[in-house]
Formats: C-alpha cells, structure tokens, sequence
C-alpha cells in the first residue's frame, strides 16, 4: 500500500498582498503563497498527539498533587521553611 503525496494547494489570490506573502517574494522564494495554516490530515496528527496529551495532562497533575502532598507534609512534621 501507497500513499500518494498530498496535492500542493493552490495560491490564493486573496492572500497576495499579506506580509507573509510579501516578505517571501521579496526573499526571492519561487512562489509568492506560503502554504500552510490547515493541517490536511488533521485526524491523523491529533492521533499521533493524542499520548503527548496524556503524558502533559499527567505531568501536569503529578507536579500539582506533589505540591499538595509535600505542603501537607511539611506542615505535619512542623519543618519551617
């Protein structure tokens, strides 16, 4: 099984004149249209994302509930800080 490269898109004419578009023809780059903005296979990215989310979610609670923990401890055992 193949996959076929995505289709480049089209220059829109709308967009000519914005900055992006201007600092890319004034650098000389071969097509005035910087593409990007919409990810094409947006499912796909966000299922490749998905553990990255779990992981920072994680990270996340196990700093703030270790927070909570060693504040409660630290005022148990009476340690001034």
């Amino acid at each position: 099984m193949t996959e076929t490269p995505p289709t480049p898109l089209p220059p829109d004419p709308g967009k000519y004149d914005e900055y992006r578009n201007v600092a890319a023809r004034r650098r000389g780059l071969e097509q005035p249209y910087i593409a990007g903005g919409d990810d094409p296979e947006l499912g796909e990215t966000l299922t490749h994302e998905r553990p990255y989310v779990r992981l920072l979610v994680g990270m996340v609670l196990v700093i703030v509930l270790g927070g909570f923990i060693l504040g409660f401890a630290t005022a148990i055992l009476g340690v001034p800080l």
